[in-house]
């Protein structure tokens, strides 16, 4: 069949649900990692054809439903990285890489040895990334679904780091700290669930009907039920000087720096992503 008929295919039949340009990036992506067949291929010759269909079609039915392409491919790229994702983990997203970015800034000149430890890790990405960028980082990263951390674990292989892992819920802080007696942390990161359940409405179906939502969603009543949990870990497992930092809820933000500057922590930063929304928090602990 030829790729332009299928190219058109899938531009009528995703057309009540996508922007063109949006169909035309989930072609190509998939013509590229179904056939290695790259853009400018079709562009040099429009009769270009293939014979076994039935893994882009497939694709196509996926895509109908709403799956996330990034599911479909098992990968996506975040910070440079390819990681692999499925059901159990978030797919990682933009705003994300911006707090990775500060993580990195603030670890930059530090000569000595920097104790990372990445709460909620799902797919990896943050402890990855960090681990990848930080050459004197030691990285830790704990999440409470084992079908993440297999994802994870596979992940840092891919990309020839070194992490350790630990299987526990953060809401049980006592075994939480237990599992990680022996060690302090100069940085604790964490992008807990934070969506209300009140907003699900402004979600997405391909987020709502497809990710987890463990790693999502939290109950309307206790909107800051991780990030209170997270801190007060947070005041026994920091060093002096240590950080901590969020990503958070955008409409959260006054509530955070209130929960961070009544338990203690210092200058406090709150900051916005790329597209003007409070998206991150850091406090430093000094006590």
């Amino acid at each position: 069949m030829k790729l332009k008929t299928i190219q058109n295919r899938f531009k009528d039949e995703l057309g009540a649900l996508y922007p063109i340009e949006e169909i035309d990036s989930f072609f190509y992506m998939l013509l590229d990692e179904y056939y290695k067949i790259a853009r400018i291929d079709l562009a040099m010759d429009y009769n270009l054809s293939i014979e076994k269909t039935e893994p882009i079609l497939d694709a196509l039915e996926l895509l109908k439903a709403q799956n996330p392409i990034q599911y479909i491919l098992g990968e996506t790229e975040f910070y440079g990285l390819m990681f692999k994702v499925n059901k159990n983990t978030l797919i990682p997203r933009p705003e994300t890489e911006e707090l990775v970015e500060w993580v990195i800034k603030d670890c930059i000149g530090k000569e000595k040895e920097v104790k990372i430890l990445d709460i909620g890790t799902g797919s990896g990405c943050i402890a990855i990334s960090l681990a990848k960028n930080l050459p004197n980082a030691k990285v830790f990263a704990l999440d409470v679904s084992s079908e993440a951390l297999e994802v994870a674990k596979e992940n840092a292989r891919l990309n020839a780091v070194n992490i350790e892992f630990v299987e526990a819920s953060i809401l049980d802080r006592p075994y939480s700290e237990y599992v990680l007696k022996p060690h302090t942390f100069d940085i604790i990161v964490s992008n807990p669930p934070y969506v209300r359940n009140l907003e699900k409405e402004l979600m997405q179906p391909n987020v709502l009907e497809n990710e987890p939502h463990l790693a999502l969603f939290v109950e309307n009543e206790n909107p800051l039920q991780f990030y209170k949990v997270i801190t007060d870990f947070a005041i026994k497992k920091l060093n002096k000087q240590g950080c901590l930092f969020f990503e958070i809820n955008e409409y959260l933000g006054k509530e955070m720096i209130h929960l961070l500057s009544t338990s203690h922590f210092k200058n406090i930063k709150l900051k916005q992503d790329i597209f003007k929304k409070d998206r991150m928090i850091k406090g430093e602990w000094t006590l």
